[in-house]
């Protein structure tokens, strides 16, 4: 078994990256609020944070999270050959490679997380709009999509209740 095979070790290490490059879980939960706080009267950002935390658990997130991030910053240091590097370090329109990572994501809790995904990927608000700013020298072609992605997925998980039904589990 090599070193991040493991659940936990996978999910401490997709957490540590996101961390790492500036992305925060109040960041995302934010995303989750601003998609779904006008179909839920009562939402609190501590929901929000629980959904995306439970996303954060699943293993093919974790994954995709990983390979994204580790695709950037090896774009980063320019150690992707060509016509790949300049493709990954410019985030060209037509690669679309990063929403397929992206869509890996939003899958896991049904199609509904892909309305959510487009709306978010367009509207690019809060830490979206700072991920795309290119002129911080930084590339985050795959962790726009991802982020955008992981939110999506915690607002269809919000939007199908397993949030509240798992708090009633917990519970009782």
């Amino acid at each position: 078994m090599t070193k991040y095979t493991s659940k936990t070790e996978l999910e401490v290490r997709a957490r540590q990256l996101l961390k790492e490059r500036g992305v925060k879980i109040d960041d995302i939960a934010e995303l989750v609020y601003y998609l779904q706080s006008k179909y839920h009267n009562d939402l609190t950002m501590d929901t929000c944070r629980f959904n995306v935390n439970r996303v954060l658990t699943k293993r093919e997130v974790q994954n995709a999270v990983i390979t994204g991030i580790e695709l950037d910053m090896l774009a980063e240091k320019k150690l992707l050959s060509e016509p790949l590097q300049e493709t990954i370090q410019i985030d060209e329109g037509l690669y679309g490679i990063d929403e397929v990572i992206a869509l890996s994501i939003v899958n896991v809790y049904g199609s509904i997380g892909l309305t959510n995904f487009g709306y978010i990927d367009k509207q690019k608000p809060g830490i979206l709009e700072k991920l795309n700013d290119k002129s911080s020298g930084e590339i985050h072609t795959f962790l726009d999509d991802i982020v955008g992605a992981v939110a999506a997925a915690a607002s269809s998980r919000l939007a199908h209740g397993d949030a509240e039904n798992e708090h009633e589990e917990l519970d009782g």
